[in-house]
């Protein structure tokens, strides 16, 4: 017996991080977790993966790990939520009202979709294209709740307003949420791609990210308790100042505690943030929130939180797995 979306047999949930194109390591999870290929589909007796999004660009195996994910997703044994990565796919495959597309096809965007662009045919291209527009932008499942970055409601109430459920389908739809200034575009800024903070905004330097690109503001640590620059900029050890001096420590000067920070009683697993070695408390995990995005893609550990139906984040839960491409 194997169970569906609906089945009421569901007795918890397996949250995988992103996969960006690594399908070895996928299956290698799935089997430690207890699910098994068969009628075309990983399954499992009693349990139902969710997948955080981001299953596309930088890896070697694009077309392998789509098949899996929407195989699982359609035989009933797996659900999703939309990550970046597929938002972005979709935009740079659609022309504006103004002949441009949506994403510009820049050098900087061609490199980040060069993986899936490469690996798939055209005719493939679309087929997943189309997919991608019915995957929701989050997930309530009760007890538990996945996005790809930010569990924020004041966005989730605008995208309801503006489109009336919780994803995007139409080329309408994408242009409003590409387009700045339309309350569209903040909304599936923050659940797709996460709020930010402004660095310079509170005298602090820009600063050079992972590659290269220069930038103002950090990503915004929503999981956070703290009230402080130091507590909510999302800052790393590899960041440079413009001339390529190591960033200075930021200071703690009161920001304040920002509407995104996420007060809920109900625990969030989210991706997208690139984490390394293994979950940190109060980083990559807090009493409500777990992250199970471990850069797989990078030489990081493909990694999922397995939901065993508690109201906290327990770290034995997580599972992880080498993201070595064999």
């Amino acid at each position: 017996m194997w169970v569906r979306c609906d089945d009421q047999s569901v007795t918890g949930y397996d949250v995988i991080g992103d996969i960006h194109g690594c399908a070895n390591p996928l299956e290698s999870l799935l089997e430690a977790m207890g699910y098994q290929h068969a009628d075309g589909a990983y399954r499992h007796p009693s349990r139902q993966a969710v997948f955080v999004g981001d299953l596309i660009d930088r890896g070697p195996q694009q077309l392998r790990a789509l098949e899996l994910v929407k195989a699982m997703v359609d035989a009933g044994s797996a659900q999703i939520v939309m990550g970046n990565h597929e938002f972005n796919a979709v935009c740079y495959s659609i022309r504006g009202a103004d002949g441009e597309y949506l994403r510009r096809h820049s050098d900087k965007n061609a490199r980040q979709h060069q993986a899936f662009l490469e690996q798939l045919n055209a005719d493939q291209q679309q087929y997943y294209l189309d997919w991608f527009r019915t995957i929701p932008l989050w997930l309530d499942l009760g007890g538990l709740r996945v996005i790809h970055a930010c569990w924020h409601e004041p966005s989730m109430k605008v995208v309801e307003l503006e489109v009336g459920s919780n994803l995007i389908g139409t080329d309408a739809q994408f242009a409003a949420a590409s387009t700045e200034g339309h309350p569209l575009y903040d909304a599936i800024e923050t659940l797709v791609k996460g709020p930010e903070l402004s660095l310079t905004d509170h005298g602090q330097l820009p600063y050079l990210d992972k590659d290269g690109h220069q930038r103002s503001s950090s990503r915004l640590r929503w999981w956070s308790t703290g009230s402080t620059l130091r507590e909510l900029a999302e800052m790393t050890s590899t960041f440079t100042t413009p001339d390529g001096a190591p960033y200075p420590e930021l200071p703690s000067v009161t920001v304040g505690n920002d509407d995104h920070v996420y007060s809920g009683d109900v625990p969030v697993v989210y991706g997208h943030y690139w984490r390394t070695g293994t979950p940190e408390h109060g980083l990559d995990w807090t009493e409500r929130t777990a992250c199970v995005d471990f850069s797989a893609v990078k030489g990081g550990s493909l990694t999922a939180y397995r939901w065993l139906g508690e109201s906290t984040v327990q770290l034995d839960n997580y599972v992880q797995v080498l993201g070595k491409i064999t």
